[in-house]
């Protein structure tokens, strides 16, 4: 085999329907966008129109609020923090926190800090720095012969200052 005998397989690729190009072509004339008007034209369309009628989303009262405060925490769980104890991806010696967690791996990013919750079990003893944790996670560590400390939230000291 020659590198100039190689090609793809017969119909892998379609060519391009060529638009409003004669009536022969089966895509003249409108070119397969109906008749005239605001839905034959581009950049106009006809979203939540009804008609005139007062279109539903107008019609559903507003609800909620988006909170410019709240805070991103990433979730990790006991177990997840075990698999990454017994895979030797977390050094058991230095404290861990969300900048370990990033660094080896276990975490993707940190965002706005990383919340403990306990699923699973954890048999290392461990410390622990998070923005937040559940009761039965800081039970379940502690239980291991480990601490958790809980950091108090960067963002909304900053805030607090203003």
């Amino acid at each position: 085999m020659k590198l100039s005998e190689i090609a793809d397989n017969a119909g892998s690729r379609k060519k391009r329907m060529r638009v409003g190009r004669g009536i022969g072509s089966g895509k003249g004339k409108t070119a397969g966008r109906g008749g005239k008007g605001q839905t034959a034209r581009t950049g106009v369309r006809i979203k939540g129109f009804e008609g005139g009628q007062m279109p539903l989303h107008r019609r559903l009262p507003k609800r909620g609020f988006n909170n410019v405060f709240r805070l991103e925490l990433v979730e990790i769980n006991l177990d997840r923090l075990q698999q990454a104890i017994d895979a030797k991806q977390l050094d058991l010696s230095s404290t861990i926190n969300a900048e370990t967690l990033v660094k080896s791996r276990v975490l993707r990013r940190a965002k706005d800090g990383v919340r403990l919750l306990g699923r699973g079990e954890i048999k290392a003893k461990v410390n622990i720095e998070v923005h937040g944790a559940s009761k039965s996670a800081i039970a379940a560590v502690e239980k291991a012969g480990g601490t958790v400390k809980i950091l108090a939230p960067a963002k909304q000291e900053a805030g607090e200052a203003a």
